[in-house]
């Protein structure tokens, strides 16, 4: 059995144009359940789908909150909006993905656009 516990991960856009040294004001805090290797557990979420969530920061616009959510296909997203049962953003290959420092990861954002965003940091929660 893989243990699993609540982990905050804070993620700062990686790299990209227009921001060739990546930009820390661009970050997501996800709170979600991680295995010893740092991949989501699943089986976690589903005992405990409230303790999952996230908070999106961007430059001129207040934090938006939200929770983390799994579809078909095991696809994650983020919804921000409990009245909509669809996803507001969508995790690219997150059943696949590492949550430990220095990883990327990339998410699909509201306006359909994919950026890549760097694991700064995790911890126990």
């Amino acid at each position: 059995m893989v243990s699993s516990r609540i982990a905050k991960v804070f993620l700062e856009l990686a790299r990209e144009p227009g921001h060739p040294f990546g930009d820390s004001k661009y970050a997501y805090h996800i709170y979600l359940p991680l295995t010893d290797d740092g991949r989501i557990d699943a089986d976690s979420w589903m005992q405990n789908p409230a303790r999952c969530r996230v908070r999106r920061f961007r430059p001129g616009e207040e934090a938006m909150n939200g929770r983390l959510r799994r579809g078909p296909g095991s696809r994650w997203f983020f919804d921000y909006d409990d009245r909509t049962d669809f996803d507001d953003e969508a995790g690219f290959r997150y059943d696949s993905e590492r949550f430990v420092p220095g990883e990327y990861v990339s998410i699909r954002e509201d306006d359909g656009s994919l950026h890549t965003f760097q694991v700064i940091d995790v911890r126990p929660q």
